[in-house]
């Protein structure tokens, strides 16, 4: 089917009520959103707390302009990567299930799909902990607790739909700005802001490369990024859609990755090896009973907006894989991301970066040379139960990220990933049959 056929036939779709998710077919264009809207949604989702802390991670590994350096040069991949799946979703309404599908077949899309969809349940778990851990360190309270009700708030507001995810993001944004004002403000009476420039890093034995510095930034919002569909499918064509996604890569993004970098760079935080650009504590400790109400609206706002979109790419995914609805997924994977939070997820924030930024760049590049490369070639192809040549090819740009990654760690596994996986697609297309490629 053809973008405008499958637009016009969604179209046409009487029955869709104005609380529809659209789990299993294309938004259609009676639904779409404004720019503000859409651009809200993905606009304060990386402006986030635990995006400050790879940024300034990076900086403590390797001095302030190179960590900005790597900062950039991920960002600037990230914005190309993500505006292209944006801008195919703005055209067609596809979710990226629907987009999976068109790629790697009818079954085969599973595998992609499901992936990622359970992927980012885990980040949905992980920054549920980090608010129950954050908020315990500043507050003294149970831990565990605190992220269950703040889990169960989490799963209300997804439940809720892609309008409450731009509520939460045009408050998210904003207070997060804020945040890290108030931040420099009370760090500037012991840190030294004029050291910023020259700061050049701590001396670290295994510190990182400028390769694992881009990854490890690309990784944060690989999984989303790729599903970027779910978000700006509900834009009313593709320009809107590229546009929605600038607000996040490379304006939110960087805005939340260089705050942690120069907090970091100034010596406003304790061991930024290991906390990276974490700032909440900086909030913390001041006495002023106003200054704890507010970080207590900042954190469970902040990390509220990630877990949100989080859980509604899960929830979109998986109703799709289910042939459910998001609302009923919404429920089911909150209820089990709370209890992997609860039960100390948000630790292995390492190993998650490492997993997606060799696993998830890879599957991205490969719907990108399919649907967006080789789309006036494909047009009107059949579709086939599994596209061996996708999945293979994503196997392949995987492997060689792997391979990146234990034998030539200057380079970044992301990037090797991406590419790799492109250039195995467009090689592997030259051996499909014609016939699988015509009407």
């Amino acid at each position: 089917m053809t973008d405008s056929a499958a637009g016009t036939a969604a179209a046409t779709a009487s029955d869709a009520s104005a609380s529809d998710e659209f789990e299993r077919e294309p938004v259609p264009e009676s639904h779409r959103k404004s720019l503000f809207t859409v651009s809200a949604v993905w606009f304060g989702f990386p402006m986030i707390l635990t995006n400050a802390v790879p940024g300034g991670l990076v900086v403590a590994m390797l001095g302030f302009w190179q960590g900005v350096c790597a900062i950039l040069v991920a960002n600037a991949i990230m914005f190309v990567y993500v505006s292209l799946l944006s801008w195919r979703a703005g055209r067609t309404g596809k979710s990226f299930s629907l987009q999976a599908i068109e790629t790697f077949g009818t079954a085969g899309y599973a595998i992609a799909s499901g992936f990622l969809s359970t992927v980012v349940v885990g980040w949905f778990a992980f920054n549920t902990g980090a608010t129950g851990a954050t908020l315990s360190e500043a507050f003294g309270w149970n831990e565990m607790l605190v992220a269950a009700i703040a889990g169960v708030v989490f799963i209300a507001v997804t439940y809720l739909g892609i309008r409450a995810l731009s509520v939460l993001g045009t408050i998210a944004a904003p207070l997060f700005i804020v945040a890290v004002i108030v931040a420099v403000v009370i760090a500037s009476q012991t840190a030294d802001f004029s050291a910023v420039l020259s700061y050049g890093g701590e001396k670290v034995n295994d510190a990182m490369t400028f390769g694992v510095a881009v990854t490890a930034i690309m990784a944060t919002f690989a999984d989303s990024g790729t599903m970027t569909a779910d978000f700006t499918r509900w834009a009313r064509n593709g320009k809107e859609a590229v546009l929605a996604t600038v607000t996040a890569f490379p304006i939110a993004s960087l805005v939340a990755q260089l705050s942690g970098g120069v907090l970091v760079a100034a010596g406003a935080i304790a061991m930024p090896a290991v906390n990276g650009g974490n700032f909440a504590p900086i909030l913390t400790g001041t006495g002023n009973p106003l200054l704890n109400v507010f970080l207590l609206l900042f954190v469970v706002i902040n990390l509220g907006s990630v877990c949100t979109h989080c859980l509604y790419n899960g929830a979109l995914g998986w109703s799709h894989l289910t042939r459910s609805k998001m609302r009923l997924l919404t429920l089911i994977l909150g209820v089990i991301g709370v209890i992997v939070a609860v039960l100390g997820a948000w630790q292995f924030f390492a190993n998650w970066l490492a997993l997606l930024g060799v696993l998830v760049p890879p599957l991205g590049a490969v719907l990108i040379a399919d649907q967006i490369i080789l789309a006036r070639r494909n047009a009107g192809r059949p579709e086939k139960r599994f596209r061996v040549s996708a999945l293979v090819a994503w196997a392949i740009g995987a492997g060689f990220a792997l391979t990146s990654h234990f034998f030539a760690p200057a380079l970044s596994d992301a990037v090797v990933g991406l590419v790799v996986g492109c250039l195995a697609y467009l090689a592997l297309e030259q051996f499909t049959p014609k016939k699988e490629i015509t009407r």
